[in-house]
């Protein structure tokens, strides 16, 4: 298996809910800053972080914003043809996590729905960090509950931004 340690991370409302259309659904500049910082934060400035996520997410980044700096982006896609500007591609999560070389210190999972399932069913992962939305969006993709797998929950802070109420938590093994 891997010698990386890969995390899930993601925002959900109420419902678990995480995004409608493809998107999510809803804008907070402080859960975007808290992503970045997470997903980007090493302990060895000779390393970076890799981010995993599927095509639709990919397509759902601004452009401006793709690949994600400062990170290694890696698309999963079934498609050999398709082609991630500054990114790299696997076909599989297995492939994907294989792929993050010695130059890596973390791997993130981040999106989406369909990829968190995959990852919680076959990745041994070392958390998941969660941003709990205090919202009922409207929602047509979800996140499986984690609790059972994930028992230990830290808080790592809460904020308020435009009437919305988050809070940002770590769960783990133990």
């Amino acid at each position: 298996m891997s010698e990386h340690q890969v995390y899930i991370i993601v925002a959900v409302d109420q419902n678990n809910g995480i995004g409608k259309n493809g998107q999510i659904p809803w804008r907070l500049k402080g859960d975007m800053k808290f992503f970045k910082e997470i997903t980007t934060k090493t302990k060895d400035p000779s390393k970076q972080n890799m981010v995993i996520m599927g095509r639709k997410t990919w397509d759902s980044l601004p452009e401006q914003f793709r690949p994600l700096p400062d990170r290694v982006n890696l698309v999963l896609t079934r498609n050999a043809d398709s082609k991630f500007e500054g990114a790299l591609q696997a076909s599989s999560l297995q492939e994907a996590v294989e792929l993050a070389g010695a130059k890596i210190e973390k791997i993130f999972i981040i999106g989406g729905g369909s990829i968190y399932q995959q990852a919680l069913e076959q990745l041994d992962l070392a958390g998941v960090y969660i941003t709990q939305v205090d919202l009922a969006a409207d929602c047509d993709t979800y996140f499986p509950e984690v609790a059972e797998k994930f028992p230990h929950e830290t808080s790592l802070g809460e904020m308020e931004e435009a009437g919305i109420a988050y809070e940002f938590f770590l769960y783990e093994r133990e």
